[in-house]
């Protein structure tokens, strides 16, 4: 069950991981406005946002100004999928996005990131930091206004090297919906709480 749900988190939180599908590219705008969809309402306005040219290719659409980084939906890939986290954890995610551009598998990215982190060459944030997911179905999503219909949120806080012992928390979820800490003790420790559809 544990890789059936990593493999869930790694498709919701990582537009890049889903089905090859090729969508047209939305306006800038659009995409920042879908992009921010998870994000909380004060946050919205004031995110970094990253989004896709006309090329494919994942750029900065805006700078921001508060400390939040969102992610777009990837026009490459079936169904809508985007994603807001703590600046603190862009330097984790950048490097993701660097291994994953290499063709590298998971497992290789992961162990790659937790050789890095060990050496203190990868900064993991001290204190819990989080990101806000927001997905949905394809033919919900209007590309025109950057709406989309019938989603669902998934949130994720990162907690680098907590426990089940630290925190209190499962391993894995007894209830629809309830949070639960995922790859305990280590560097990409974090609670999930969400839907797992």
């Amino acid at each position: 069950m544990k890789q059936l749900i990593l493999g869930m988190l790694l498709l919701s939180a990582f537009p890049f991981m889903a089905q090859e599908i090729k969508k047209e590219v939305p306006l800038n705008e659009i995409q920042i406005k879908t992009a921010v969809l998870p994000a909380p309402d004060e946050k919205k306005d004031g995110a970094m946002v990253y989004g896709y040219n006309s090329s494919g290719e994942l750029v900065v659409l805006r700078k921001g100004t508060n400390n939040l980084v969102c992610i777009g939906d990837n026009p490459s890939k079936d169904g809508i999928n985007v994603a807001c986290y703590s600046k603190k954890l862009e330097p984790f995610m950048a490097r993701g996005r660097e291994l994953s551009a290499k063709d590298l598998s998971g497992e290789e990215r992961e162990k790659i990131r937790a050789k890095e982190v060990a050496s203190g060459k990868l900064k993991m944030p001290k204190e819990p930091s989080m990101m806000y997911v927001y997905y949905g179905k394809s033919e919900d999503y209007d590309s025109t206004t950057g709406e989309l219909q019938n989603g669902k949120f998934r949130y994720v806080i990162y907690t680098p090297f907590a426990t089940t012992e630290s925190t209190g928390l499962p391993d894995k979820p007894h209830a629809p919906g309830m949070p639960w800490l995922m790859d305990p003790g280590t560097h990409r420790a974090h609670i999930m709480v969400g839907p797992f559809d």
